[in-house]
């Protein structure tokens, strides 16, 4: 079967990177078709009503940041930006579970970290001078593990970046790539409170990333057929010539563009010689329906806890571990307690555990260390017509939604003017 005359761009993956290549594209004068293999778009930021607890829950709960501007360009385009709430400031209040402590980070507007000389707004025991290593980090050369680049030591690394950069890297900060933390720190914390205010989904994250981009793609006559799994590709010269699905063959014309925005781990089946990352870290999220006590805040840093993060939304609180491939073998009701028991007493609720439910993705990132960093391929490829994206490819960024949307962004770009030169 021959795709459009006009020239058509098929995007392979359904997640956030072919999601927002589709709405980047929809406005071209090319027909676009989205191929999805499961049933269920929006990879790893969809939301499923679990049938156990009776709640509408999050494949993994993310949280995006106000300097995020691809991922907000995408939700403003799909007209979903209401559907995030934050804090009219940029703050994140944090709990240490064994010292009992709690205390408020608290970032100004203005771009010069006035904050850091005020002792109620930055990490307790420390003081301004402590946080000059955020400059060293901010613009290292090179590529290096992160603990040849400052000193993974003391409360500035243990109650500010070890925090931040394990949400981020999803891999051991310490061991972690220091040109990835740099860059979350050049486009963060060094931008002022302006660009570090967390913004939560309202609804869950597909309500805000998913079905608005679904809706806005079908207004468009955008395709996206789902249960259209990619098998094999084949190549000739320096161009993809035909997909294979499980059920169909789609040979592609001269005028055609494909854009893969498959997992890695797929990707490198599918491609001939492609390098990719090899090594992958899991992430645990836990939901516990239960009405969160008024203190609690809606987004809390936990220290010294077996808990990293918890969100606190009408009728539930939600947990985040992060390189959490350690619990893949634990028992999920044991795992649902140990987890619950940290927020039972971060909340003063009782130990008896609510109705739960615990979400594991055993390969949710790549391993965000400077060997995997390097292996992160382009979104040009060897061939013409095929481009790559997804938070694994080199966005120059940790694999988060604003390096997914970007890579979907980029490959988009380039997909066209490829074809618009062709035509």
């Amino acid at each position: 079967m021959l795709s459009s005359d006009v020239g058509t761009i098929h995007i392979i993956g359904a997640g956030l990177a072919g999601l927002a290549a589709a709405v980047r594209l929809s406005g071209s004068r090319r027909k676009i078709a989205v191929h999805e293999a499961t049933t269920q778009p929006g990879g790893r930021c969809r939301s499923y009503l679990d049938r156990g607890t009776g709640m509408l829950i999050d494949n993994g709960t993310h949280l995006v940041l106000s300097g995020n501007h691809a991922a907000l360009s995408f939700a403003e385009t799909i007209g979903s930006m209401g559907e995030l709430l934050g804090p009219s400031e940029a703050e994140f209040p944090f709990v240490d579970l064994v010292t009992k402590q709690r205390w408020t980070l608290s970032f100004g507007d203005g771009r010069f970290p006035w904050w850091v000389f005020n002792k109620d707004h930055r990490v307790p025991q420390t003081d301004a001078t402590d946080y000059l290593p955020l400059i060293r980090l901010a613009w290292a050369s090179g590529d290096k593990p992160l603990d040849e680049v400052i000193d993974c030591n003391g409360p500035i690394y243990n109650r500010l970046l070890e925090p931040l950069l394990l949400a981020a890297l999803n891999t051991t900060p310490r061991e972690g790539s220091a040109k990835l933390a740099g860059a979350i720190i050049r486009e963060t914390v060094a931008l002022g409170g302006k660009a570090c205010r967390p913004l939560l989904a309202r609804n869950g994250i597909g309500g805000v990333f998913v079905e608005p981009a679904l809706g806005y793609l079908r207004t468009r006559g955008v395709s996206v057929t789902l249960g259209d799994q990619l098998v094999a590709m084949s190549f000739s010269g320096n161009r993809a010539t035909q997909l294979e699905f499980a059920t169909h063959r789609l040979d592609l014309g001269a005028q055609d563009a494909v854009i893969l925005t498959v997992p890695a781990y797929v990707a490198v089946n599918l491609v001939p010689n492609l390098r990719v990352p090899s090594s992958f870290c899991g992430i645990v999220n836990a939901h516990f329906r239960v009405d969160p006590p008024a203190h609690l805040p809606p987004l809390l840093g936990v220290i010294d806890g077996m808990c990293e993060w918890i969100f606190a939304r009408p009728g539930r609180i939600s947990v985040t571990v992060s390189n959490a491939n350690r619990f893949f073998d634990m028992p999920r009701p044991d795992l649902a307690q140990a987890l619950w028991r940290d927020v039972a007493t971060i909340a003063g609720l009782s130990e008896m555990l609510p109705p739960w439910q615990i979400v594991r993705e055993r390969r949710a990132t790549f391993a965000a260390t400077p060997e995997q960093n390097a292996l992160r391929p382009r979104a040009e490829t060897n061939w013409r017509n095929l481009f790559l994206a997804g938070d694994w490819t080199a966005t120059g960024l940790p694999a988060t939604i604003e390096s997914a949307v970007r890579s979907g962004y980029q490959a988009a770009e380039l997909a066209n003017n490829r074809v618009q030169v062709a035509a």
